[in-house]
Formats: structure tokens, C-alpha cells, sequence
């Protein structure tokens, strides 16, 4: 089948590619770097021609509420609309285990994203899973001035984005369900344990402080809501494991 992957070049999306080429599918790439804009819809109606499903994983790295509801609502209007004007069979968004009573911040677009997609004429299954291993690494980032990473309080039950990838290529080759049943990684962990052990196994040294942050958003992350239900699937691969294995050629 003829796959069509926005944000493909992604975190998530990357392994999306590589996942569905490595099944025997056709994938066609939705990203800026081969000039297809999801947010003014150039190179849609091209991109999506043909296609039999589109999985979206684009994704903005925001904490502002409206910044966050602009750019989902705005990114995933546009992929509905080529979609349906391509007749595109299957519509398969990503979305984050948990979320529901986190309306704000970053989570608030995704709710808006959700809420577009099952508005929507078009065919669609929503995969929500847990936060990635990846999001240790991503978090650091934002969040360290000098020898100190300051880390939000956050109960999570990460996953390894190569077996979301799995999870997002197998929904696309089947029927459109609607809301998929959820995913979530092994184990439980907590994040600013997670990038201490980042930290250790490539030898940086630097000190991890956890905080609570303020508001919705910070009672949210600390909530453990973010670590799902007993109802959801259960992936392999655990953050230790995730870490062992990663080369440092990708950190």
C-alpha cells in the first residue's frame, strides 16, 4: 500500500519511514525538507495523491497553550482537507496517553487535534501512546544552563518511538478504528530519574534538580495520569534497555 508520512523526518516519524519501507509498502514523506508545508498545505494535494492512508506525526515544541491549539488545529486541517480531497481510505493521528484532563499547555493542541479528527468526514484511527524514552533527551535540552538540568516532576510510562512507529504502521494497514486501543511502555518510570541515568551512561556530569511546575500543566505531569490505564497494550522495549542501545551518534 501507498503510505503518506507527515513528519517524516522526525522522532517518530523517521522510524514511520523506515518501519513501512522495511514491511514492503510505498512511503511518500511529508516534510518541509522536500517541500511540503503542512501548515500552508503546500505540496498536499501531490503528496497525498495515491495515497491509502496518512499517518501524522508532526509535531511543534511549545509549552504556550495557544501556540499549541494554532499550529494542531492548523497542521491537521490542512492534512484532513487534502485528505478527503484525494480520498485518502485511513487517517491515523498521534496522540499522547492520558491528556484528558490536562487541557493546556502542549496537551491542549493535541486535545484540539483529537477533537478535529474525530469531527472529521474522513476515515481515522487516533493512537494515543505514552511519552517517548526520547523525551529524557528532549527535555535536557530545554532545560539545562550550564552544570544544572531542571527537570519537571513527571510520572510517565515511556516507549520507544521505533515500536510506536510499529504500532502506527500496523493500525495503517488495517480498518479505521476510531480511538485504537492505547499504548505504553514496561515500565513506570519518573523523568528526572530517567535523564540522571542518561546522564550516567554517557558520562556527563551534571546535576538533575526536579521541580513541580506550576498550574494545570504541572499537576498534570505529576499526576501519574500520563502513565495511562490497565486497559492499554503494553510495548517491549525498557528505557534501560532504550538507552544501552542507542548509539551516541543519535543523542
Amino acid at each position: 500500500m501507498r503510505i503518506a508520512v507527515a513528519g517524516g523526518t522526525g522522532t517518530v516519524g523517521r522510524h514511520v519511514v523506515e518501519t513501512a519501507r522495511g514491511r514492503g509498502h510505498e512511503v511518500v514523506v511529508l516534510s518541509r525538507s522536500v517541500g511540503v508545508d503542512v501548515l500552508t498545505g503546500q505540496g498536499l494535494d501531490a503528496g497525498l495523491r495515491g495515497a491509502d492512508a496518512v499517518i501524522d506525526t508532526v509535531n511543534a515544541t511549545t509549552l504556550s497553550t495557544r501556540k499549541a491549539v494554532a499550529f494542531f488545529e492548523r497542521s491537521t486541517t490542512q492534512l484532513l482537507d487534502a485528505g478527503a480531497r484525494a480520498g485518502t481510505g485511513h487517517h491515523i493521528t498521534l496522540s499522547i496517553v492520558g491528556i484528558d484532563g490536562i487541557d493546556t499547555s502542549y496537551y491542549a493542541g493535541k486535545l484540539a487535534q483529537e477533537r478535529l479528527v474525530a469531527a472529521s468526514a474522513v476515515p481515522h484511527t487516533i493512537a494515543r501512546t505514552s511519552q517517548f524514552h526520547e523525551f529524557a533527551q528532549q527535555i535536557a535540552r530545554q532545560t539545562t544552563l550550564g552544570p544544572l538540568t531542571i527537570v519537571p516532576k513527571t510520572l510517565t510510562r515511556p516507549v520507544a518511538a521505533r515500536e510506536v512507529a510499529e504500532h502506527l504502521v500496523m493500525l495503517a494497514e488495517g480498518a479505521p478504528r476510531g480511538r485504537a486501543t492505547d499504548l505504553v511502555g514496561p515500565r513506570d518510570e519518573v523523568l528526572a530519574d530517567m535523564v540522571r541515568r542518561m546522564y550516567a551512561e554517557r558520562g556527563i556530569r551534571r546535576r538533575v534538580l526536579e521541580m513541580r511546575f506550576p498550574g494545570a500543566y504541572g499537576r498534570g505531569l505529576a499526576s501519574g495520569a500520563l502513565r495511562g490505564d490497565g486497559s492499554a497494550e503494553t510495548a517491549t522495549i525498557g528505557f534501560d534497555d532504550w538507552l544501552r542501545a542507542r548509539p551516541l551518534a543519535e543523542s
